[in-house]
């Protein structure tokens, strides 16, 4: 009990005193996780938009790929980003390994089928009247593509809210890819397991406790662009 009344009192006096390394850590774990969500939208809504509209051969399997991905392994998704940047990799003249842009390129292949699969359930719970009518309307493809991505836009803010949970509170690939290297790649879950296997117990709580408050702040922020104008 005494350790967690201690990491709460740590906590406080890290992030009242605005600690630099605190403030490090947690502003390149926002860049890294960020940018990886933001790059897992521009992968993952147009596949899954695509998947939903869309018949061919072969579309049940790349749909259960999808739906595999979604729950990839993050040490399988570093160990296979590792080999591809390492120096002898089909990466490696590019010197990305153990760079934060190699930890966004991890969890961006993490999250993108995450994205990529609530999309397309998003899509596909749309009326599928709703297409033909506006086609016949007039509407372009374009234009038809717009208005279902606004009619989805609910579900899709949940697909954002899942892929930034996903990759913000992952250690396995950030860890294998990044290196966690002091004052260059380490971020919240990385310092945590750091300072656990230190035994630097209150430290690491207070990490923690950092990153619970951080996540909780995003999703409360998207939350409410998600209700906002919906009845109570």
């Amino acid at each position: 009990m005494d350790l967690i009344v201690d990491g709460f009192r740590q906590a406080m006096a890290l992030m009242l005193g605005l600690d630099r390394e605190l403030l490090r850590v947690t502003r390149l774990s926002l860049q890294v996780s960020g940018s990886a969500t933001f790059l897992s939208l521009l992968i993952g809504i147009p596949i899954g938009t695509f998947l939903a509209l869309n018949r061919f051969p072969g579309r049940r399997l790349v749909i259960s790929l999808v739906n595999t991905g979604m729950g990839l392994p993050p040490v399988v998704v570093g160990l296979f980003v590792t080999i591809m940047l390492w120096r002898n990799g089909p990466l490696g003249l590019l010197h990305l390994l153990y760079t934060p842009t190699a930890m966004v390129i991890a969890q961006c292949v993490i999250a993108a089928p995450i994205v990529t699969g609530l999309t397309l359930a998003a899509m596909q719970s749309l009326n599928p009247r709703l297409r033909l009518q506006l086609l016949a309307l007039g509407a372009s493809r374009w234009q038809m593509l717009w208005f279902l991505v606004r009619e989805a836009r609910l579900p899709l803010l949940a697909a954002v809210m899942a892929g930034f949970g996903g990759v913000i509170s992952e250690i396995g690939a950030s860890m294998m890819v990044g290196g966690n290297i002091l004052g260059q790649t380490r971020v919240l879950t990385t310092a945590t397991v750091m300072e656990t296997s230190k035994g630097n117990f209150a430290l690491a709580i207070a990490l923690s406790i950092v990153l619970l408050l951080l996540v909780y702040a995003i999703n409360l922020f998207l939350t409410h662009i998600q209700q906002q104008g919906r009845a109570p």
